[in-house]
């Protein structure tokens, strides 16, 4: 056992609620005292509120090679996939390893402590394996490692361009053939202390109706999480091609549950509202992403109300920071609805501390027995000033660069020093994948 932390924090999210002085200790990872009001004789001060850590739920890591490179033309989502392959093009398990890593030290520093990596960028250009078929894998396992966040691996099922249609392009790096063959190369990795081992079904146009229980079967008992309905496109084509929409075809395969989550759940009908909701899943939403993509406003509070449990993800990382998806999922439904009050902060801030979804039920709050993660952001910048240094700073108020220090399992993995050099080493490896 190794010997205990001390933290006295000046302010902090508790039991949901903001509370003054409190003193934590943390023992070989996680905490074995908190106490609102008191601290043990020489805890280190925590100037700020602190919040528990932040669950990336939806992350594909070599998107932030593209931040700023596409927006340059008008179009669509499908224009913006053809850039996204193009960089998808690019990468191997060295090139991946470097990306993967300046990106999830990015996370680190907005405040995410843990991140579930959507991860479908398997093979070799050509599609054929890499002589350790999970080299791409094995880097963004190591790619965390090092960034000291934790990692759910989501290795993702992607078994046609559509609806039946072989994969083109760079997309015969993503197949493997089947849903049993995908499965037989997911054994080949390992979970550990900071790693957890998840699944994903890309989408309904990638994976054929008859492979889809094929996954859920292979995932049972861990996270498994699928893209759904982020475009009207899709839906009009499982139309055509089932006769249902997306969320009545994962239904009838076995494939919702409350280990499930769907991320986007954008264009949904009222009936698949009610079957995500009656299947206790996750909706997990990615605003910045779905804004920037033009892709629609999904009903984070009817999916709610009906029984889905809200989460969030940066997706393709046109920005990091999980307090701009927290107030955007209330910003967005005033927008769609031209009313205000959808969601409390308190809801938000809950729903962005969520790590469950990904396979991790001991982290997402500062109390006895979980997990050692500390988030804490300036109270007294310009942005936070004068906000009352509560769940409303912090979610209607703060932005990444307010986060000056970040614990993960009871280590510092970032201070307020560190984001000079990291802007430098952004800089640095993306420009050489770019070259």
């Amino acid at each position: 056992m190794s010997d205990p932390t001390a933290y006295l924090l000046e302010r902090a999210w508790v039991d949901g609620t903001v509370h003054d002085g409190v003193g934590v200790e943390i023992v070989d990872g996680r905490f074995t005292s908190v106490e609102v009001g008191g601290a043990a004789e020489g805890a280190d001060p925590l100037p700020g509120l602190t919040i528990p850590g932040l669950a990336n739920c939806h992350s594909h890591a070599f998107h932030r090679a593209l931040r700023g490179r596409t927006q340059r033309e008008r179009g669509s989502f499908w224009t913006w996939r053809e850039q996204m392959y193009d960089v998808a093009g690019r990468l191997d398990p060295d090139s991946y390893l470097e990306l993967a890593t300046v990106t999830y030290r990015e996370m680190v520093a907005a405040g995410f402590t843990g991140a579930g990596e959507f991860h479908y960028l398997h093979h070799q250009p050509d599609g054929t394996p890499y002589d350790e078929p999970n080299a791409m894998g094995h880097a963004l396992i190591e790619a965390a490692q090092r960034a000291g966040l934790r990692i759910t691996m989501l290795d993702t099922c992607y078994l046609s361009s559509g609806f039946g249609e072989p994969p083109q392009g760079v997309q015969v790096r993503y197949d493997d053939g089947s849903a049993s063959a995908w499965a037989a190369r997911v054994d080949g990795l390992r979970p550990g202390e900071t790693v957890r081992i998840g699944a994903a079904i890309h989408s309904i146009r990638a994976v054929p109706r008859d492979q889809l229980g094929g996954v859920a079967e292979a995932a049972e008992g861990r996270p498994l999480h699928v893209h759904l309905s982020e475009q009207v496109g899709e839906n009009d084509a499982c139309l055509r091609a089932y006769g249902a929409s997306p969320t009545r075809v994962l239904a009838d395969a076995g494939v919702l549950g409350p280990l499930t989550s769907a991320v986007h759940a954008t264009h949904l009908t009222v009936d698949d509202v009610s079957l995500l909701g009656e299947a206790a899943t996750y909706a997990c939403f990615c605003p910045t992403t779905e804004r920037d993509l033009g892709d629609g406003i999904g009903p984070s509070r009817a999916l709610h109300d009906a029984g889905s449990r809200l989460t969030l993800g940066s997706d393709s990382h046109a920005v990091i920071d999980p307090f701009e998806e927290m107030r955007a999922v209330e910003l967005d439904e005033r927008l769609a609805t031209q009313r205000r009050g959808h969601w409390r902060a308190a809801e938000l801030l809950d729903a962005a501390t969520r790590h469950d979804s990904l396979g991790w039920d001991d982290a997402g709050g500062i109390a006895v027995g979980r997990r050692a993660d500390l988030v804490t952001i300036a109270t007294d910048r310009v942005r936070t000033a004068g906000t009352g240094a509560d769940e409303q700073t912090a979610v209607f108020a703060a932005v990444a660069e307010d986060v000056t220090q970040v614990v993960a399992d009871g280590r510092i993995v970032f201070r307020e020093d560190d984001r000079e050099q990291l802007g430098r080493d952004l800089d640095d490896v993306i420009g050489r994948i770019w070259s």
